[in-house]
């Protein structure tokens, strides 16, 4: 088995890589898109835990605020199939067609067909590496070692059992993760993923964890990805206390430059997962000077009950 350095795992992160030694080695493959044009969007995920043997996906589609295909299959056979040359779970298949660079998703069952294609605007950036976690940081220790990120622009069509054709085409963010995936430890996170009209991309993610808080913190500012010094955010929920009401986010990148924005939601789902619990949610978001942005917000919760981080 090869040495599992940083390097190696950058590199080889669309294929298959193994650790025995770790019991919740993951890998991981997700999507997200949002065209304002057609009020339509979508998240999608491929987890495999290898020694696990355990296949987790789901693909949900949604148009103006509501479902429009769901998929959510959470304890599925092993497989291994990776992004690089391809993977095929439960009707949902992920291709690497250029690596690291372009991908598609498509979904293939008897009443909904999508096929979509994911292109990266701007290389992707390693939020661990970017954002200086030490291994005493809880994500980059028990969540994972290597997670690139990137917006996209996304095209495609989506043929529903109507005969109605969706032409998509706006932007969208992917992310790839390789490393454990321990949910214990972690109480709760919220995180935005903004993807604005003048190029700026951010990923601000806050953990709250029984160690204390953890961060992933980039921005891209449409010309490189930065390192954010300094992320603030305040939350409010809705009355059941689990779903995004309303965001405001003020992140410092390390040139100093404050950003400022805030989000409202447009349509949210939920994701159960024995202990835990995802909530994913696509936001319009605005920046301080007006300037939209749609992506994704999304927060995690830990069972029995421990709170949402207020």
């Amino acid at each position: 088995m090869p040495e599992l350095t940083t390097e190696y795992m950058s590199e080889n992160i669309e294929r298959l890589i193994s650790n025995p030694d770790i019991y919740k080695w993951n890998q991981s493959f997700y999507f997200n898109f949002y065209d304002r044009h057609q009020k339509t969007g979508g998240f999608f995920r491929i987890g495999v835990l290898e020694n696990v043997g355990e296949v987790n996906c789901f693909a949900i589609f949604f148009r103006d605020g509501k479902p429009l295909f769901t998929r959510v299959n959470m304890n599925l056979p092993y497989t291994e199939q990776r992004l690089d040359p391809g993977i095929t779970v439960a009707g949902i298949t992920m291709k690497s067609t250029r690596s690291q660079q372009t991908a598609i998703v498509k979904v293939d069952t008897d009443d909904f067909k999508a096929e979509l294609e994911w292109d990266l605007i701007h290389p992707m950036g390693d939020s661990i590496a970017l954002s200086k976690n030490a291994q005493d940081d809880a994500i980059a220790r028990e969540l994972t070692y290597v997670h690139p990120e990137g917006f996209c622009k996304v095209t495609g069509d989506i043929h529903l059992r109507t005969g109605e054709v969706i032409t998509i085409d706006d932007k969208g963010f992917r992310d790839l993760s390789v490393g454990p995936r321990n949910w214990t430890g972690l109480i709760h996170y919220r995180l935005a993923w903004p993807i604005f009209d003048n190029g700026v991309g951010c990923v601000a993610v806050h953990g709250i964890t029984t160690g204390g808080d953890s961060y992933q913190k980039i921005l891209h500012d449409g010309e490189q990805w930065l390192t954010l010094e300094k992320v603030e955010e305040q939350i409010t929920y809705e009355d059941d206390e689990i779903g995004f009401k309303h965001v405001h986010w003020k992140v410092w990148d390390e040139k100093g430059r404050l950003w400022d924005f805030t989000g409202k939601p447009l349509f949210r789902w939920m994701f159960p997962y024995d202990s835990f619990m995802f909530v994913e949610q696509m936001m319009e978001y605005t920046l301080a000077d007006g300037t939209k942005g749609y992506g994704m917000g999304e927060g995690g919760f830990s069972f029995p009950w421990q709170g949402n981080g207020n």
